[in-house]
């Protein structure tokens, strides 16, 4: 990693390599993540009706550039489950710098809460890196979302993804006052977009979404051509992030992600 991250003690901060950084991730401690050795042979590989609605979103994103196929999923995979209100993950890894994340489905909004004040800090912080977390609640949205095919709000899958965008515009709106209504057919007609979740941000009301598309290259037409130019008439400032999709499958197929067939 070129840039400075923070180690355990402030006294001793320093630089952590990229390979630092993967043996940190491999090296993950089970105490830390709340696991027996038993419990951390445990993998959900296969896909798992939802018996449970998702009230609440959450989106995180480490600080570190680690290739995918470094990430110990697995082994994380069952300390996230484990997690109090936990329904669902979707893994994101970013395009170009590897970041980690993810969007993940709780019950509640007090549940997506514990997890970004409790585990996904000690997580990050057992890495050595910065992190970022969002909660979003989902109530609001939903009918905005089940409108534009969102598969968490009973949207059919019939092509899956091959990237995902995250949006999010720094304005204060609350989403019954959000124009979801003339926003969506512009957005269906965005070559290769799937499927939109609108995000309302907790506490913040902030608008955005996790939106799937087919391809990675028409991923990055949103998020670099098309999507500043929404901003930019709210005359807000924005933040895009693109994921590849493919490489995370697995992963957040382990994890129940409705996304995938």
């Amino acid at each position: 990693m070129a840039s400075r991250v923070p180690q355990h003690a402030p006294s001793r901060a320093g630089p952590i390599s990229q390979r630092r950084v993967n043996t940190m991730l491999a090296a993950i401690p089970l105490a830390t993540l709340g696991l027996s050795a038993h419990t951390a042979t445990v993998q959900t590989n296969q896909k798992e009706p939802q018996s449970m609605s998702a009230n609440a979103f959450v989106y995180t994103e480490l600080q570190a550039s680690v290739s995918f196929e470094d990430v110990p999923w697995e082994k994380l995979n069952s300390a996230i489950a484990a997690q109090p209100g936990f329904i669902d993950k979707t893994w994101f890894s970013g395009l170009g710098n590897n970041s980690v994340g993810g969007l993940y489905g709780f019950t509640s909004v007090e549940d997506a809460l514990h997890y970004c004040t409790d585990f996904f800090p000690a997580l990050a912080r057992d890495f050595g890196v910065a992190q970022t977390t969002r909660v979003f609640e989902n109530q609001a949205t939903a009918e905005a979302s089940a409108a534009m095919d969102a598969p968490h709000f009973g949207g059919q899958v019939t092509t899956e993804p091959g990237a995902f965008v995250y949006t999010e515009v720094q304005v204060a709106v609350p989403f019954e006052k959000a124009p979801w209504r003339d926003r969506n057919p512009v957005l269906r007609t965005q070559k290769g977009l799937l499927s939109k979740i609108w995000l309302s941000g907790h506490n913040t009301n902030t608008l955005g979404g996790v939106d799937a598309f087919d391809t990675v290259e028409n991923a990055l037409d949103f998020a670099i051509n098309e999507f500043p130019k929404t901003a930019a008439a709210m005359n807000a400032a924005f933040y895009t992030r693109v994921f590849d999709a493919r490489v995370t499958e697995d992963a957040s197929r382990g994890l129940n992600s409705p996304y995938y067939l």
